[in-house]
C-alpha cells in the first residue's frame, strides 16, 4: 500500500458553528495541513457567502468548493421524492457523495482525511447521524489508478465543539467580537440556523412561518415548487406534517 498523510477536512457549512471549528483546526494543525471543504447547493443565502469568505481570509486559508450541479429542487424531481424532515435526499446527494468523491480523490494521492464539523454541545443528536452517513459510504472499495484495491483504515470523524463545551451563544459572540466578522443576516433575522437560505426542508413550521414574514417571496417560490412537485407526480405529500398528515 502506498504511504500516505494527514489532512484536516474542515466540513465548511457557511454557518457559525463551522466557521469557528475552521479557526480551531488550523490554529492547531496548520493551515498546509487543512482543507476547508464547502459542497455547495447553489441556492444558499448571498450573506452566507459572504461571511464564508471573510472567515476564510481571516484564517487565511482558501476555500475548496464541490458542487454537483443540481440544485435540491432538481433532486426531488429527478428522484420524484419530495425532501421533508425525515428523509433528505438533497442534502446526501448533494453534500455528502460530493464530499465522498472529493475524499476518494484525496486517498488515490495517499492521503488519510479526517472530517471535522461544526456540532456544537446542543446538537449531540446529529453527531450519530453523520458518523453513519459517512461510515456507510466509506465502506466501499476505493481503487487506484492500477484498477486495485486500496485499504482504508477507519476515517476519522471529529465533533470538537462538544468536547469544548461552547454552546451556539458563546460561538456568535467570538466571531462578531473578537474576530470583528458580521454572522450570516439570517441569524439576526430568527433562523436557527442559515441553510439554504431559509429553504430548509428539514425546518419546521415555526421556522416556516418565520420564512414568510421574513422573505416572503422565498416562501412563494418554496410554496409553488411544493404543489408543481404534488401535481407533477400526483401525490399527496408535503415537506411537512400536522397530526400524522401532510400539512402544505
Amino acid at each position: 500500500m502506498k504511504d500516505i498523510n494527514l489532512k484536516h477536512i474542515i466540513m465548511f457549512s457557511g454557518g457559525a458553528s463551522s466557521a469557528y471549528v475552521a479557526k480551531w483546526v488550523v490554529d492547531r494543525f496548520g493551515k498546509e495541513n487543512c482543507i476547508l471543504l464547502f459542497t455547495n447547493t447553489q441556492v444558499e443565502d448571498e450573506d452566507n457567502y459572504r461571511f464564508m469568505e471573510d472567515v476564510a481570509n481571516y484564517i487565511d486559508l482558501e476555500i475548496t468548493y464541490r458542487t454537483d450541479g443540481r440544485t435540491p429542487e432538481d433532486v426531488f424531481f429527478e428522484q420524484k421524492f419530495l425532501g421533508n424532515s425525515r428523509h433528505a435526499a438533497c442534502s446526501h446527494e448533494l453534500k455528502v457523495k460530493q464530499t465522498i468523491l472529493y475524499l476518494n480523490e484525496l486517498i488515490l494521492q495517499g492521503v488519510h482525511p479526517i472530517l471535522y464539523f461544526g456540532i456544537s454541545a446542543e446538537e449531540d443528536h446529529r453527531i450519530a447521524s453523520l458518523t453513519s452517513n459517512y461510515g456507510h459510504e466509506f465502506s466501499l472499495d476505493v481503487l487506484d489508478e492500477h484498477g486495485e484495491i486500496i485499504e482504508l483504515n477507519e476515517l476519522g470523524i471529529r465533533f470538537p465543539l462538544g468536547n469544548m463545551i461552547r454552546t451556539t451563544n458563546d460561538v456568535h459572540s467570538i466571531i462578531e467580537k473578537e474576530w470583528s466578522i458580521p454572522l450570516p443576516r439570517m441569524y439576526k433575522m430568527g433562523f436557527k440556523h442559515a441553510n439554504c437560505a431559509g429553504k430548509c426542508v428539514r425546518a419546521g413550521m415555526h421556522h416556516f412561518a418565520n420564512l414568510y414574514r421574513v422573505w416572503p417571496d422565498r416562501y412563494k417560490e418554496f410554496e409553488d415548487m411544493e404543489e408543481k412537485f404534488r401535481k407533477t407526480f400526483e401525490q399527496n405529500v408535503a415537506m411537512m406534517k400536522r397530526k400524522g398528515i401532510p400539512f402544505t
